[in-house]
């Protein structure tokens, strides 16, 4: 691996970065400061010409233009419906822009605070929102955004962390190695025979990544950002993981979000048999994520004991107990 594809963030200095707003035409006052980001890198600019403002800069090589373009045209078919979403400018006429081997977007600064969905009533207007996002995304299909399967985020998932520098860089024992290639095999052979046995499930646009991080809450309610893995799948990906705690919570929180959610379009309760694997599938493609990017300094720092013995014992516990669930049901 070149030093450029381990560091491709390594020449975006604070110069770099108001290069790329001045060259789209933004006057910057001087105010600028990095986001919490790991897969792209993303600031908050002040501007006497635009207000403040958020650069997104894309990780090389992740996406590519049409599938970048693709994200900014839904989110911007969205925001024309007014939904709440972070909706990227158009400068020149197109909302991708490059600077310095770099593609990145200008978004405006959204005035709102963190989610808090504990609150009476957060999440059957979290439901509300989706539904209406998701009754957007089903009036057409993506034609360059990645698809959700097992084999996307499973298999290969699966096979790029095993592959992986980290994994092959004497971090971990040969022992754990064997035993994650064994476990994360039997469990995707489960989610494999759910997901056939389910059959087929609703298709549509989604947000993808719908989880608190990637919600924000203003006087109306939330307001969804970074869409950078929008994708196309079954409806209860963009609503599982707001489901946490006993079961009894979480059927309280699935009731409250389907009440909001069937106001604006419908989803079927069998949908609710896909949640343990997409969470199988979402718990392989995390750790695969982060070891397909240890390179990038940005991880090691964020995540330091993923490198940690006691992670590995954790998570391959936590692998076995995922299996034994969808072995059970």
């Amino acid at each position: 691996m070149s030093a450029a594809s381990a560091q491709p963030f390594a020449l975006l200095s604070p110069d770099v970065v108001l290069e790329a707003a001045e060259r789209v035409g933004i006057v910057c006052d001087g105010r600028l400061f990095a986001l919490n980001s790991y897969e792209n890198r993303v600031y908050q600019l002040g501007s006497e010409s635009h207000g403040t403002l958020v650069l997104k800069f894309y990780r090389p090589a992740r996406w590519s233009d049409a599938q970048i373009l693709e994200e900014h045209d839904f989110t911007r078919e969205l925001a024309a419906a007014q939904l709440p979403v972070a909706e990227p400018l158009a400068f020149g006429g197109s909302t991708l822009q490059d600077h310095a081997g770099l593609r990145y977007a200008v978004f405006p600064k959204l005035e709102a605070r963190a989610a808090e969905i504990d609150v009476r009533g957060s999440l059957e207007l979290i439901g509300r929102t989706l539904g209406r996002i998701h009754a957007i995304g089903a009036l057409r299909p993506f034609r360059h955004r990645p698809a959700l399967s097992s084999e996307r985020l499973g298999w290969q998932a699966r096979d790029d962390l095993l592959a992986s520098t980290f994994m092959n860089s004497e971090t971990l024992d040969e022992a754990v190695i064997d035993k994650y290639a064994e476990v994360s095999a039997a469990l995707l052979e489960q989610v494999d025979l759910h997901l056939e046995r389910y059959g087929p499930s609703s298709r549509l646009r989604l947000h993808g990544d719908c989880h608190l991080g990637n919600i924000l809450w203003n006087a109306q309610g939330p307001v969804f950002v970074d869409l950078d893995d929008c994708m196309t799948g079954p409806r209860i990906q963009d609503l599982w993981m707001f489901l946490s705690g006993s079961e009894d919570d979480r059927q309280g929180q699935w009731r409250e979000l389907a009440a909001g959610y069937r106001q604006f379009a419908h989803i079927d309760e069998h949908e609710l048999e896909l949640v343990e694997p997409l969470r199988s599938l979402r718990m392989l493609h995390h750790s695969s994520w982060i070891a397909a990017r240890w390179d990038d300094p940005a991880f090691p720092r964020a995540f330091p004991w993923f490198a940690s013995p006691r992670f590995w014992q954790e998570h391959l516990s936590d692998l076995w107990q995922q299996h034994a669930l969808l072995v059970a049901h």
